[in-house]
């Protein structure tokens, strides 16, 4: 059977299967015949980010959905995780997000997400592939009399904003600190501005005005110094830029310096810790995040669990180990104590907290861990063979690997949402870091592109 889900949900260019308006009707059929064989809501949720195409999946899905039964809320442009909240705490039978994260406008995705606000395991997914692959007529043996609704729920910003703001302690206030943000004219344009602004911070906003084509496109976590120079140029205490979804964050302090996610890890990590909060002492990054990580935390007594790449992998762990605090080193921050999923602007709220209780600014507080020089670099590929199969690839890796020895690492694997491959190369020098990177860059040209 063709694999329908990837490692974070369904993601391709819009209009085109299986994210095109015949194949998502019967993949909002798929999904009702799943969720509703146990239930008797049949109440389904629809989040969406900015992309143009959010319009076609949304309703494509909604008629899906209702033509087998199920009724459907609609809540209009979302952050993730405020889906994964709303499906929650409104005991929805699922929730489906349609965006594609950082990627750009001309792509598109979708999430679901399980009656508890946790993304659905892949054995469902799976059930789900089953009924959208089979020759099943759903729709079919529904009675007229049986189709499902359809209701938009205006408040839905409004429930998610007021959610977000209970988790500043009431002994804090923002009033006086001067914030910037940057929400990719994405799914948090109007939620993240509001939120910050209720909590009595001057907010100063990029990335706020979609079109529909400008999600991700210059603006965003993917571009972080648009945010370092709006802190620069008007004084700012501290400044935050989002993704298309809002489910990373990347942090920028008051002197502009771009933090990386690593960064914000260590940072909660040991606040948490030294606030009796951190479950088990430990903390769930990836293979991803970089080597420094441990020395760093070790020396306060905190152990790192590395998991692959990808945050379903970090919350798979987190929650069947019992932890509470974990993430990637792109900026996905998961405060399973607090949310289902990673969610940028409760990060971000927390960073506030660490930095208020502090008393000190940002630049001050995490100023004592750097990272080992480290090279990232994506490239585009034809196809994904695997990497052993290409002539000269293990021996190559086995050479650079040994040049490296303890002093840094070389990890190499394909995305698993795009035709990419990932680089990451950590050296004791920036010279080692660029030099190797380089030549892994030339072994893979030729063989990939």
């Amino acid at each position: 059977m063709e694999k329908l889900f990837g490692t974070d949900g369904i993601r391709t260019k819009a209009n085109l299967a299986p994210l095109d308006p015949a194949s998502i009707v019967k993949l909002g059929q798929a999904i009702a015949r799943y969720f509703l064989k146990d239930s008797e809501r049949h109440t389904i949720l629809i989040g969406k980010d900015t992309r143009l195409s959010g319009y076609m999946i949304e309703y494509s899905l909604a008629a899906g959905l209702t033509s087998a039964g199920a009724n459907v809320y609609l809540t209009g442009p979302l952050p993730t995780a405020g889906v994964a909240y709303l499906t929650k705490s409104m005991r929805a039978d699922a929730g489906i997000m349609v965006s594609a994260s950082h990627n750009p406008y001309e792509d598109n995705g979708i999430k679901i997400f399980a009656g508890d606000g946790f993304k659905l395991p892949d054995q469902v997914e799976d059930e789900i592939s089953s009924l959208f692959y089979s020759d099943l007529k759903i729709s079919e043996s529904v009675n007229p009399n049986s189709l499902g609704k359809i209701k938009r729920i205006d408040d839905a910003k409004g429930r998610y904003i007021v959610f977000l703001k209970n988790f500043l302690s009431r002994d804090l206030s923002l009033k006086g600190l001067k914030i910037g943000l940057d929400c990719a004219n994405g799914a948090a344009y109007q939620v993240a501005p509001a939120v910050f602004d209720e909590l009595g911070a001057e907010v100063v906003t990029r990335g706020v005005s979609p079109t529909g084509k400008n999600i991700n496109s210059g603006f965003g976590s993917l571009y972080p110094e648009i945010v370092s120079k709006l802190v620069q140029e008007y004084n700012l205490d501290i400044g935050f830029a989002f993704d298309g979804d809002s489910d990373r964050l990347v942090v920028i302090d008051e002197k502009g310096t771009i933090l990386s996610g690593d960064h914000l890890l260590a940072l909660l990590a040991k606040y948490y810790s030294e606030q009796g909060l951190l479950k088990n002492n430990t903390l769930v990054s990836t293979i991803m995040s970089n080597s420094a990580l441990e020395p760093y935390l070790a020396n306060n007594n905190i152990e790192v669990i590395r998991t692959n790449v990808g945050d379903r992998y970090v919350l798979d762990t987190m929650r069947e180990k019992g932890y509470n605090l974990g993430g990637e080193e792109s900026g996905h921050i998961i405060m399973l104590d607090d949310c289902t999923c990673g969610d940028g602007i409760l990060a971000a709220i927390k960073v506030l907290e660490v930095v208020l209780r502090s008393g000190k600014p940002l630049s001050k507080i995490i100023n004592d861990f750097e990272l080992f020089p480290k090279k990232l670099l994506n490239m585009n590929v034809r196809e994904k063979p695997a990497l052993d199969s290409l002539p000269g690839y293990t021996d190559l890796y086995k050479k650079k690997s040994e040049q490296l020895g303890s002093n840094g690492r070389a990890f190499i694997r394909y995305s698993g949402t795009e035709n990419k491959l990932r680089i990451l190369v950590e050296a004791k020098t920036k010279k080692e870091c660029e030099a190797i990177s380089k030549e892994f860059e030339e072994f893979f040209s030729d063989k990939l592109q």
